[in-house]
């Protein structure tokens, strides 16, 4: 293919097919952001039992971060959906409805990268919090500091502090991860580039689009996540 033909190819013109490209893009950042966050939720109550729960509390996490981190991301995926699927329609038949009743694949997908993602930021959360000094935190217990501010001035910024690499490799499995949601129907950059691969029988110039697409939402987030790495440590006195 010569380069004018190229660029028609995945330029802005009426047939080409950049627009889409760069829409699935945004898709894919949004549903890795989405999942991100939903699994900081998962991942700090996971992190919070097992070092504060009980024997049941701590069971359960160590459980489930064993279990979303030994598993294929894929095989997670799939139960989510199609199990979860199944289980609305035999839900459904019983009440009366009829046919396959699926479930939202957004939702579903954003759950899926959620529950993947926690697994990974508790044990990040949880190697945080051990990083900070136990002098610290005894040292405000000993001035009767209410919980709330201690968390507030002592802890949140110190763990946030050592999470935040932890954190973006987490960010970049899960950014590759959310490629796995074309299995399910999302239109993200990797299902685009299999479509627009199928309709005009030009896998390699789609699928090398998206690698460099892929290359730079990875290159942004890096360049960001180093920012916010090195904004954490201002005022902090290097050994």
């Amino acid at each position: 293919m010569d380069l004018p033909a190229f660029v028609s190819l995945l330029g802005f013109s009426e047939k080409g097919w950049g627009p889409a490209l760069l829409t699935a893009a945004g898709m894919t950042v949004l549903l890795s952001a989405s999942g991100v966050v939903l699994g900081a939720l998962f991942g700090g109550l996971a992190a919070f039992a097992r070092l504060k729960g009980g024997r049941l509390a701590r069971g359960t996490a160590d459980a489930y971060c064993t279990l979303f981190r030994g598993v294929p991301d894929l095989l997670t995926i799939y139960l989510l959906y199609f199990g979860g699927s199944s289980l609305l329609t035999a839900v459904g038949h019983f009440f009366g409805a009829q046919g396959f009743v699926g479930l939202p694949t957004f939702a579903t997908g954003v759950l899926a990268l959620a529950i993947i993602s926690g697994a990974y930021q508790a044990e990040v959360y949880r190697g945080a919090f051990l990083a900070i000094p136990a002098g610290q935190i005894e040292a405000a217990r000993a001035l009767a500091m209410p919980g709330p501010l201690m968390l507030r001035r002592i802890i949140l910024p110190q763990l946030l502090r050592y999470a935040i690499p932890g954190l973006g490799n987490v960010w970049q499995l899960i950014l590759k991860d959310s490629a796995l949601l074309s299995v399910i129907g999302l239109v993200e950059l990797m299902r685009q580039s299999q479509i627009g691969a199928g309709s005009t029988r030009q896998p390699f110039v789609f699928y090398i689009a998206a690698a460099v697409l892929y290359l730079v939402i990875t290159f942004i987030s890096g360049a960001l996540i180093r920012r916010a790495e090195k904004r954490s440590l201002r005022g902090v006195r290097r050994a």
